[in-house]
């Protein structure tokens, strides 16, 4: 049923591309910590090549990814097909956050239409792949794509985002650090 790979093909590419919802799980080292999976949808993922994903990551209320990626880098994108053929593929890798003023920051947001709050992009260098069938995934109709998220960072502006982030965003759940909310707020 499922296949191993060492790279992002050209099918798992037109898959994911296809796919309006992906999730997003990182863990800390400790055997006590909470293993985080997020749900992240809108236009935010790119495919860059064969070994390297990227996506923006929208301002919410934790920050578990990136305080996740500083410990320990591991990282794995799941993606399933609701809709038509079945199918599930994960992108297994480390991951780095990419932060305003990185030298990556302009090139990797150039990918991207502009979208208010966004707090960072997740860059996962793909170590391999994984295929499974998917036929225990539910078929649902997508219905669109929720507005709130952009409406309230609208509203916030980018100064109240930053300190939101500042707020809330900074520390995981399990007291590890997100590093980077020093920075000064994109438009």
């Amino acid at each position: 049923m499922g296949r191993i790979l060492d790279t992002i093909t050209a099918a798992q590419c037109d898959f994911i591309r296809a796919q309006p919802v992906f999730f997003v799980a990182t863990a800390p080292r400790a055997d006590d910590g909470h293993i985080n999976v997020s749900p992240k949808g809108l236009d935010t993922l790119r495919i860059i090549d064969a070994h390297t994903a990227v996506y923006l990551d929208l301002t919410g209320s934790g920050n578990e990814t990136a305080a996740h990626l500083a410990e320990n880098g591991r990282i794995t994108l799941m993606f399933c097909a609701f809709a038509g053929k079945p199918g599930i593929v994960r992108l297994y890798g480390m991951g780095r956050v990419v932060r305003p003023g990185d030298d990556d920051w302009g090139r990797l947001t150039a990918l991207f239409d502009p979208l208010p709050g966004v707090r960072q992009i997740i860059r996962v260098d793909v170590r391999h792949t994984q295929t499974s069938c998917g036929f225990g995934v539910p078929e649902m109709t997508l219905a669109g794509h929720r507005g709130e998220l952009e409406a309230w960072a609208r509203r916030k502006g980018p100064r109240g985002v930053l300190d939101y982030q500042r707020q809330r965003n900074a520390v995981s759940i399990d007291g590890l650090p997100a590093p980077g909310f020093d920075g000064e707020a994109e438009a």
